[in-house]
């Protein structure tokens, strides 16, 4: 199909007047530098009417009739036409020069309008006949002064006048760079009409109408199968009822009584609420709403939903959740106030019984439990804090208070470097939380003072780690494990310090704190013993055997406490010469002189005694004064008789054999080599100093 601007009128101008041709110039000039108005709008149409009766127009046919009505006079087509060729040949010399302040103020006109009428500011009917202009100037030979001519516009299309759009609708397309317009051939290139620039709607949702029959139907059939407990189909015909007719609440309230019924509480809450909001302050709905608060372990929502129903809910009905409530409060107030968690975890019994089936405590009751436990302090209480506190990490591994929790029991454990890593974590998961704090402050200057304390056992400074033990026990009174590892450490001092009533003391108080506390109760033995009371030692060193066969080295103890026992029995030389057991040779001579001089018969010639006491002052000195004697003394060895020394050796020794007093070989191995006691007191010296001790007491206090 050939170019719209392919064919060319005659080049022949018809004459025009003056005036004529004075307005078709201005007229064109307005055109030329600011590409549009109304004037060039009118001088599109003129030309399309006329040009509309030759048969090259059938591009654009379907408007030609309103074309050609406006237009009707012919001299001023004539003139723009001649205009246009007088133009384009640079011969216009009929229009009058504009002056000097004419020409000024038109220019500063023309700048200001051209600034305001930007290019892409213009109509879209203008943008597309500014294109064809400058298509059909490139197309145009260099030189040629032929004027410019245009094929017949459709009143399709009008020029200046914008068509009414339908609000919320996008303009037509103008095309790319002029090419396609319309669909139409531009320049002799066929090319495909753009597609129209319209951004999809969003699909509407089509909400159905409510069906109130179908939505009864399905409500009977849910309550058909609600009566016959078979909860999952009733759920299933209300759930139907409800896409029926969403408006309605009975079928919501419906639905959350199945829910309730299948121990789904949280599914029945929600579409209690859901019902709460369509129908407002239905006492039905309210009280089924309350039931769930109480049956979650709410009591505190239940009874606000109460407090809204009119006319106000029964005692007995709000009675499940005041009694919920209360026994909450009880169990904080009893966990803040006392010092035994049983009444608390009671408390907490009663309340779990108005839950739900299948229901779990609430997280607050289960925090509250793990407290109680740790209350209770023993073994199994200390496991099942442990227990909670893991069930809640399961939950939620970033729980502070679970984390707290869980390091309080490794902490009443003993176990202070895992607290410590526990009370770390929850800080890391909450940096304020005060209960973290507290108690990684409390475990590590309890961790401080420990190792002072041992610092000062170990270097024999007694006193002062009975002191530092002392200030120890007030860092935390409560915690029954640690402190009763105190009491048993500042026992052990005392016994040191020989203060045998004080060291018993406190090792009953370790043993009241922690009854199971094994190593207390062997303290409190040799406490006994040392004190001079060796039967009760024997009887509860034979205790601890009977309760724990496995305990380590407890045959042994009860052997040296019953050879200590028959040591007791005998003639005491420590205890005639006034000397301890570790006394050197020096101490000993000393003690003999004294006491010969005092008790000698011939400073006594009245006291018939004075010999005898004599008699028993040499025969300790003796005794003591050579080594060999004195470690036989101190080992018990004189205590045997000729055919009872090695009963206790499995087959005897040497065919020697039966009862008697049970030796130990370490025993034995320490009298044949001189190795258990020498200068220091014998291999069963309790008293501590020199020798060894069958308890351990020289040993680190700690475990």
């Amino acid at each position: 199909m050939p170019s719209i601007f392919s064919r060319k009128k005659s080049t022949t101008p018809a004459p025009t007047s003056t005036k004529t041709t004075r307005e078709a110039s201005e007229r064109g000039n307005s055109e030329d530098k600011f590409a549009g108005g109304k004037g060039s709008g009118e001088l599109y149409r003129r030309e399309s009417a006329e040009q509309s009766s030759t048969a090259a127009s059938s591009i654009f046919s379907t408007n030609t009739a309103a074309s050609s009505k406006s237009a009707s006079s012919s001299p001023e087509k004539k003139s723009r036409t001649s205009f246009v060729k007088d133009r384009e040949s640079g011969k216009d010399k009929s229009r009058p020069k504009p002056s000097k302040r004419n020409g000024k103020s038109f220019i500063s006109k023309s700048r200001r309008q051209s600034e305001d009428l930007h290019p892409l500011n213009l109509p879209p009917d203008e943008l597309r006949r500014l294109s064809r202009l400058s298509a059909a100037s490139m197309s145009s030979p260099q030189g040629d002064s032929s004027p410019i001519e245009y094929d017949e516009m459709d009143e399709g299309t009008p020029a200046p006048q914008q068509q009414a759009q339908t609000p919320g609708a996008f303009p037509q397309s103008n095309g790319v760079n002029g090419e396609h317009v319309n669909g139409s051939e531009v320049n002799g290139e066929d090319g495909p009409a753009p597609p129209p620039h319209t951004s999809p709607s969003p699909p509407q949702q089509q909400v159905p109408e409510p069906d109130p029959v179908l939505a009864e139907k399905c409500k009977e059939a849910g309550n058909k199968c609600y009566k016959a407990k078979q909860y999952d189909q009733a759920i299933e015909e209300y759930t139907k009822a409800i896409e029926a007719d969403p408006r309605a609440a009975t079928y919501l309230s419906n639905r959350a009584a199945a829910f309730m019924a299948a121990s789904q509480f949280i599914m029945a809450l929600d579409d209690c609420k859901l019902a709460d909001e369509l129908e407002p302050d239905n006492p039905k709905v309210l009280h089924r709403m309350a039931k769930i608060y109480t049956s979650l372990g709410r009591p505190q929502e239940a009874l606000m939903v109460y407090d809204r129903i009119q006319p106000p809910a029964s005692a007995k009905d709000k009675a499940p959740a005041l009694q919920m409530q209360s026994h909450i409060a009880q169990a904080e107030e009893t966990l803040k106030t006392g010092t035994s968690g049983s009444m608390a975890l009671h408390a907490i019994d009663q309340a779990e019984r108005g839950l739900g089936y299948l229901v779990q405590p609430p997280r607050k009751w289960r925090l509250l439990r793990g407290e109680a436990y740790l209350k209770l302090g023993n073994v199994n209480s200390l496991g099942d804090a442990q227990s909670v506190a893991m069930s809640l990490l399961r939950s939620n591994n970033a729980d502070p208070d679970a984390l707290v929790l869980r390091g309080r029991a490794l902490y009443a454990q003993g176990e202070n470097d895992k607290a410590i890593q526990h009370f770390r974590q929850a800080l890391a998961c909450d940096p304020d939380f005060r209960d973290a704090v507290k108690y990684l402050r409390m475990v590590q200057k309890l961790d401080r003072m420990k190792e002072e304390g041992n610092a000062h056992f170990k270097a024999g400074r007694y006193q002062r780690a009975v002191d530092v033990y002392t200030t120890a026990l007030d860092v935390d009174p409560l915690n029954r494990s640690t402190n009763s590892k105190i009491l048993n450490n500042r026992a052990m001092c005392y016994s040191k310090l020989k203060q045998w009533t004080t060291a018993i003391e406190d090792c009953d108080k370790a043993i009241k704190f922690d009854p199971t506390y094994t190593k207390a109760r062997k303290t409190r033995a040799k406490a006994l013993g040392e004190g001079g009371d060796w039967d009760e030692a024997i009887r509860a060193l034979k205790s601890i055997a009977e309760e724990n066969p496995e305990e380590p080295n407890i045959a042994k103890d009860i052997r040296n406490a019953e050879l200590e026992l028959k040591k007791s029995k005998r003639k005491d030389h420590y205890k005639t010469l006034g000397i301890e057991k570790d006394a050197d040779d020096n101490q000993i001579k000393r003690a003999y002189r004294k006491l010969a001089v005092v008790h000698h018969p011939d400073k006594n010639p009245g006291d018939a005694e004075a010999e005898h006491r004599f008699k028993e002052i040499q025969e300790a000195h003796e005794t003591l004064i050579d080594p060999e004697k004195r470690q036989r003394y101190d080992s018990g060895v004189d205590l045997m008789e000729p055919g009872e020394g090695m009963g206790g050796f499995p087959g005897g020794m040497g065919g020697m054999g039966g009862g008697g007093v049970q030796i130990d070989p370490e025993m034995l191995f320490n009298m044949m080599n001189g190795g258990g006691g020498g200068r220091g007191g014998g291999g069963f010296n309790f008293g501590g100093g020199g020798g060894g001790n069958p308890f351990g007491g020289g040993g680190h206090p700690f475990h």
